[in-house]
């Protein structure tokens, strides 16, 4: 049973600018559901201002699946494709004979990305002003999401301080239905 809030972001981009707004999309996430000490940082994309995080682990991760979203699409012919960010707590594992943790989401990020070309520069100027209003409404939906009372209730309670993030995060990236990367 799904009980975990979802939030969908819909993304129609350009060959161009696909890796740049993924890469500010995923940091912008992530910057309003780490609750360590985050160093922050900001992203410009076609004019809009996004928050990011300055950390090296999760640059690493971040650019690990927008390179593996990014290769998939380019070398399919599928061009539609999920990032998903899985934000998860450990809880003792309730079985008889197996002992250990296992982790239960407590939230998710679904980002539809669909990689479109406008030919006349016109419909790329009105294209990329298309974009630029979506990362505006998009950073909008973050910001209400994470200060909702749904929002808040649904981060579980932090029990460990240590790093930058006190749960596990998980991004699976799929193209078409198949996961890559």
């Amino acid at each position: 049973m799904n009980t975990h809030p979802t939030v969908t972001i819909e993304l129609v981009l350009d060959r161009h600018t696909t890796q740049e707004v993924l890469r500010a999309v995923l940091h912008s996430i992530l910057f309003h559901r780490l609750f360590g000490t985050v160093k922050p940082q900001t992203f410009e994309v076609l004019d809009v201002t996004m928050p990011g995080v300055d950390d090296p682990e999760m640059k690493q991760l971040v650019d690990d699946k927008v390179e593996a979203f990014w290769k998939s699409i380019e070398g399919g012919y599928n061009k539609r494709g999920q990032i998903i960010v899985t934000f998860s707590e450990k809880r003792p594992r309730k079985t008889w004979f197996i002992m250990g943790e296992e982790e239960i989401p407590w939230e998710q990020w679904i980002i539809n990305a669909e990689i479109r070309q406008p030919t006349p520069e016109k419909d790329q100027r009105k294209f990329q002003a298309d974009l630029a209003a979506t990362l505006t409404k998009s950073l909008k939906t973050m910001l209400t999401h994470a200060s909702s009372e749904r929002g808040r209730s649904a981060v579980p309670l932090i029990t460990n301080a240590n790093g930058i993030s006190p749960f596990p995060i998980k991004i699976t990236v799929k193209v078409g239905s198949v996961e890559v990367g």
